[in-house]
């Protein structure tokens, strides 16, 4: 008995040293891209620049280490052409460029494929897009999207061995410049899109924070989505902040839009967004590995179900309103609460003028009640530059109104 007892004794551990051992390695190797892809010898990986084409070299090789199979136009390329301004006050200063996707295929001869997909492009030192208001600089996008990329790498191996499904990895370019390589191949698509049974997309994943809250959109592009999310973290515990819509400021909503289930995964903005600051040193690579855990968790129950279908998001038929005038924050989207939450206020701008903080709650504007983000686009809508209005905020426990007048 003694003897039976220690033998299972020192296999659990010896599991357990592999486990560890594994989850080392692959952390090892996600600093190693990230490292890679937001240094600055890639000068922010702009679509068109050198630095693109390194990435894209840094991706491709990957790509072979792996073993994939090409899916490109060109080899693991799908090459794009687009114009690009070359002064963002100006329409009249563009130049034509090409970008390119990168993509890869694991042929396990099943009948469904999941794609797996990230961009890998940046701002490059700026310009357009860029919430810098120092000097030039380079734009790293460690979290933005280097993260992304690197667990859509380290997926690779995690999820072929298991044969489950065909998987195709896509690294697109051009998301910066308006998710313009994924829709590039949603419209040139190098395998038959009919047999994909859904699409996940990781942008910003590399900043998990200390209460485990991840946003996930797309929840209600199909009627399983909810219960498989509930069921996959019953293992993980994470705060699961779930938004329906298909419709997204990122490359997901290329795919939503041709009839595809999809999830886009996204640990917040932050103060660094879209700044130099967005640095290596700023990752939470132990979040990182256990968002993509979960997602290997969730594609493998997703198998157990006979059929995936695929339904609209009832809130894509409201068009977002127009507005002239901001605020000059920063919400927080992984606030779920009624009301938008603010992270982080710009300087110079109309709330840091008046008197706005951050972790404020914003509930009325004018007139308008303000119960979450589309509220709070109706209420910038009715306003501005010059116009004078009182918002309502929450500060704690106390109810707060400032007057203000749009810059």
């Amino acid at each position: 008995m003694k003897n039976s007892l220690t033998i299972l004794i020192l296999v659990f551990a010896s599991n357990y040293l592999f486990s560890q051992t594994e989850k080392t390695t692959l952390i090892d190797q996600m600093k190693k891209d990230i490292t890679f892809l937001a240094s600055d010898k890639l000068k922010g990986r702009k679509t068109g620049t050198n630095g693109e084409r390194k990435a894209a070299k840094y991706i491709k090789n990957e790509f072979e280490k792996y073993g994939l199979k090409e899916k490109g136009s060109k080899g693991y390329y799908q090459i794009f052409k687009t114009t690009q301004s070359l002064n963002p006050h100006s329409n009249n200063t563009t130049k034509k460029i090409k970008g390119m996707n990168v993509i890869g295929y694991c042929d396990n001869n099943q009948n469904e494929t999941i794609i797996i997909g990230a961009h890998y492009d940046h701002l490059g030192y700026g310009h357009t897009g860029s919430l810098h208001t120092g000097e030039k600089a380079i734009h790293n996008g460690a979290d933005d999207n280097a993260s992304g990329v690197s667990v859509l790498l380290q997926l690779i191996n995690e999820l072929c061995p298991n044969k489950l499904y065909n998987y195709l990895f896509i690294a697109f370019s051009g998301e910066e410049e308006g998710l313009l390589g994924s829709s590039y191949f949603a419209k040139n698509p190098t395998i038959d899109l009919n047999t994909v049974r859904f699409m996940i997309n990781f942008d910003m994943i590399g900043r998990l924070n200390q209460n485990n809250e991840i946003a996930i959109n797309g929840t209600g592009t199909s009627t399983e989505w909810n219960n498989l999310l509930v069921n996959t973290n019953s293992l993980f515990n994470l705060k699961l902040i779930k938004s329906e819509s298909g419709i997204g400021p990122s490359d997901h909503t290329s795919f939503y839009l041709q009839n595809i289930p999809v999830l886009h995964f996204f640990t917040g903005q932050h103060e660094d967004y879209h700044k130099p600051t967005d640095d290596v040193e700023k990752i939470n690579f132990q979040g990182m590995y256990t968002i993509m855990s979960f997602v290997e968790s969730l594609i493998k129950k997703s198998h157990t179900l006979d059929n995936f279908d695929f339904q609209e998001t009832q809130s894509d038929t409201t068009k977002t309103p127009k507005f002239n005038v901001t605020l000059g924050i920063m919400p927080d989207y992984l606030y779920d609460g009624n009301g938008l939450r603010v992270d982080g206020v710009s300087k110079g701008k109309t709330a840091s003028k008046f008197g706005i903080l951050k972790n404020d709650i914003i509930i009325q504007m004018g007139n308008k009640e303000i119960l979450n983000m589309m509220d709070y686009m109706k209420g910038l809508s009715q306003f501005k530059k010059g116009d004078s209005t009182i918002v309502k905020v929450k500060r704690k426990d106390e109810k707060i109104e400032i007057p203000i007048i749009f810059q």
